[in-house]
């Protein structure tokens, strides 16, 4: 009864189908075995009936059917991480060849700026010189 409903699932290989068909009625079993100890201990009848089996194949469809969901679902997040690490490494990698460019002008005009430091600095004290000379001059003229 199983295999029957199951025939409309993906399922990997019929090997597995075959894995699921056989653990479900012995599930199934199980529960009717278990519901023996609880009659005993809780006096509370657990019924296995044909609908009961019905419903336990419909969770499982329905219970696959979510996890396939989930884990596309996280395939999916997975495949566009992945795409935005490698536009990141991208972006990156254009940003070192600009940083080294601009480094490179950086220094020049670093060094520009060094030597008109300099020169201003010359003039700068030549014209504080001058200023003084001229300074000591108008006290002489006052």
């Amino acid at each position: 009864m199983a295999r029957k409903f199951l025939e409309e699932v993906e399922m990997a290989s019929e090997d597995e189908r075959d894995a699921i068909v056989n653990f479900l009625p012995y599930s199934f079993g199980v529960v009717q075995d278990f519901s023996a100890v609880v009659l005993q201990a809780e006096r509370r009848v657990i019924h296995t009936t044909p609908k009961s089996f019905l419903e336990l194949i419909k969770l499982f469809k329905s219970m696959l059917g979510i996890k396939r969901k989930d884990l596309e679902d996280n395939r999916e997040k997975y495949d566009r991480g992945v795409i935005k690490l490698q536009q990141t490494q991208e972006q990156i990698a254009e940003l070192e060849e600009v940083l080294k460019v601009t480094s490179v002008t950086v220094e020049e005009k670093k060094k520009v700026a060094g030597e008109q430091a300099e020169i201003v600095g010359k003039e700068k004290d030549k014209v504080t010189i001058q200023s003084d000379i001229a300074g000591a001059e108008s006290i002489k003229c006052a």
